[in-house]
C-alpha cells in the first residue's frame, strides 16, 4: 500500500487583506484552491470548492476525482446563482489523491486554473500540470519565453476557472508513485515570487515536509509576498511494489530500454526529457472545452481562404480564357481552354476551320496534335492565318504560256486604166 507523509502553509502575504486560498490535506487526498471574487467570494469559492471535493470523492479512481472537481463546478455556480454578491466568484483547483488503477496504485492528478502540481525527482523539479492562463497560453504558442510570461503584467488572467460557467473542462493525469518522490502542490502566490530552481533548492534542503512547506511560504512572502501563498508538500514514503519490480524498473530507466520503460514506469517518471502533460481528458459528465477559434485562428483561416480563392480563380481562367489551336478530328479548330483541360475544366471548341490534316506542314503535325497556346482568340486567328499561308507556299505552282496567233495579210491592188475623156 502507498503511503505519505505531508506538510502543509499558508500565508495572506503582505498586500491581500484576506487569504483567499484554501487547502485540503488528508490521507490520501490533497488539494489547493486560489479563490477570486468580491465581496469575501474568493474565500467562499476555494472553500467551497476543496469542501466538495473532499465529500464527494469516496471512491478511489481518477474518473470519480473528476467528477467530484465537476461536482464542485456546480456547487460554485449553483451558488452565485443564488446569491447576488457572490455572482462572479470563481476558484482554481489543483488536487491529487491515491486512486486504484487496475489493482495497482496510482496518483491521479486534476486541475483547473493556474495552481500548479509540482514534482521533485532524483533531485529534479517539474511541473505537471498546464496553467489554463492568458500568458501560458502565449507561452506554449512561442509568443512569450517563460521568463517573459513570469513577469508579464497580464499572468493573472485565467482561461478556465471553476463557478464562471456551468460546465468546466477537467485536466487529468494518472502519475505512478514511487518511494523518494516529493510533489508540491501550490497557488500561484509562491511560483509568482519563487523561480523553479529557488523552489527546488528548498525541496532538496529540507527533509521534513513540514518544514519544506513553511520555508516555501516564508520565502515567498519575504521575496514579495503580493498574492496569498498557500503550499502542500506530499512525501511518497512507500509504494506498492515489492524491491525487485522496483529495481528492474530502475534498471529499464537507466538502460534507456523504452519497452520495458512504458511497462514498468509511467511517463511523469522519466527524468530526461521532462514529460509533456497529455491532452486534457474529460471523464463523465458535461465538460466545457477551451475556446480555440481566436482572432489569430480567424486571419489564418481568411488567408487561406484568399490563397484557395486565388487558386481557384487562377484555375478558371485557365480553363476559360486561354485558347489554343489543334485537330478536332481531321479538321484543325480553335479550342477555348488548355490543352488536355485543368482539373475539372475541359477545353471546348470555339472555331473549326476549312484545313484538314492533310494540309497541314509535317512540321507543324506534331505542334497541333499537342495543342498550340494562345492568349487570346485574335492570336489564336492569327496562327491560323499563318498557317494557311504557309499551306500555299507549300503547294506546287502551275505556270501556262500561250502565244497570241500570227496574221498576215497581202493585200494586192489591180491598176484599171480609166478611159480618157479627153480621147476621142
Amino acid at each position: 500500500m502507498t503511503r505519505f507523509s505531508w506538510g502543509v502553509a499558508t500565508d495572506v502575504g503582505r498586500v491581500r487583506q484576506a487569504n483567499e486560498d484554501a487547502v485540503l490535506a488528508d490521507d490520501g487526498v490533497f488539494a489547493v484552491a486560489d479563490g477570486m471574487g468580491g465581496h469575501r467570494g474568493g474565500e467562499i469559492a476555494s472553500q467551497l470548492a476543496v469542501d466538495t471535493l473532499r465529500d464527494a470523492f469516496t471512491v478511489a479512481s481518477t474518473d470519480a476525482l473528476v467528477e467530484s472537481v465537476q461536482d464542485a463546478n456546480d456547487a460554485l455556480f449553483d451558488r452565485a446563482g443564488e446569491d447576488p454578491d457572490l455572482q462572479g466568484m470563481g476558484t482554481t483547483l489543483c488536487a491529487m489523491a491515491l486512486v486504484d488503477g487496475d489493482g495497482r496504485d496510482l496518483i491521479g492528478v486534476v486541475n483547473v486554473g493556474d495552481s500548479r502540481l509540482y514534482l521533485l525527482k532524483d533531485g529534479e523539479l517539474r511541473q505537471i500540470t498546464e496553467d489554463h492562463s492568458l500568458v501560458a497560453t502565449l507561452e506554449r504558442q512561442g509568443r512569450l519565453t517563460r521568463a517573459e510570461a513570469a513577469v508579464h503584467p497580464q499572468r493573472n488572467i485565467l482561461t478556465r476557472a471553476l463557478g464562471i460557467d456551468s460546465t468546466v473542462m477537467v485536466d487529468s493525469w494518472e502519475v505512478l508513485p514511487f518511494a523518494g518522490d516529493r510533489y508540491l502542490i501550490c497557488s500561484d502566490g509562491l511560483f509568482n515570487e519563487l523561480d523553479d530552481a529557488r523552489i527546488a533548492a528548498t525541496l532538496r534542503k529540507l527533509a521534513d515536509p513540514g518544514e519544506a512547506a513553511r520555508e516555501l511560504v516564508r520565502i515567498a512572502v519575504e521575496t514579495g509576498g503580493r498574492d496569498n501563498v498557500t503550499c502542500v508538500v506530499v512525501d511518497v514514503v512507500d509504494d506498492d511494489r515489492d524491491p525487485a519490480a522496483a529495481a528492474a524498473a530502475a534498471d529499464a530507466a537507466d538502460a534507456d530500454d523504452d519497452d520495458a520503460a512504458d511497462r514498468l514506469s509511467d511517463p511523469a517518471d522519466r527524468t530526461d526529457p521532462p514529460p509533456v502533460p497529455p491532452a486534457p481528458v474529460p471523464i463523465g459528465g458535461p465538460v466545457r472545452h477551451q475556446r480555440s477559434f481566436t482572432w489569430r485562428v480567424a486571419l489564418f483561416a481568411l488567408i487561406v481562404l484568399v490563397i484557395a480563392g486565388a487558386a481557384v480563380g487562377a484555375i478558371y481562367f485557365a480553363g476559360t480564357n486561354t485558347f489554343y489551336v489543334g485537330f478536332s478530328g481531321e479538321q484543325v479548330a480553335i479550342y477555348r481552354g488548355r490543352p488536355g483541360g485543368v482539373l475539372w475544366i475541359q477545353p471546348t471548341i470555339a472555331e473549326v476551320t476549312t484545313i484538314t490534316r492533310a494540309d497541314v506542314p509535317s512540321a507543324r503535325v506534331s505542334e497541333l496534335e499537342k495543342g498550340k497556346d494562345e492568349a487570346s482568340i485574335d492570336d489564336a486567328h492569327n496562327y491560323v492565318n499563318r498557317l494557311q499561308d504557309q499551306i500555299e507556299q507549300l503547294r506546287p505552282s502551275t505556270t501556262t504560256t500561250t502565244a497570241p496567233p500570227t496574221t498576215s495579210t497581202t493585200a494586192t491592188a489591180a491598176t484599171q486604166a480609166a478611159p480618157d475623156e479627153s480621147t476621142p
